[in-house]
């Protein structure tokens, strides 16, 4: 009684295709592959960054080379 058998699982992917039609369950299923490739690349371009930190010398500052190039870096004082 618990589980749900395969014409369950047929009746109820019928019943999404009707609500949602194919064209838009296509496109849903294209924009979340995108997600996930665009998470995967980002984790993979993060741990690159992370190995790149770590073979830096100590006390040296790594340049971020994502930074926006028309950034104007400021060193704060503050007021006597």
């Amino acid at each position: 009684m618990g589980s749900l058998s395969i014409w369950h699982w047929l009746v109820v992917l019928l019943i999404v295709v009707l609500v949602f039609g194919t064209k838009k369950l296509k496109n849903m299923g294209s924009d979340l592959g995108g997600a996930v490739k665009g998470f995967k690349d980002g984790m993979k371009d993060g741990s690159q960054n992370a190995a790149d930190a770590e073979s830096a010398p100590a006390g040296q500052v790594t340049q971020d080379t994502r930074a926006d190039k028309n950034a104007i870096d400021v060193e704060a004082k503050q007021k006597s």
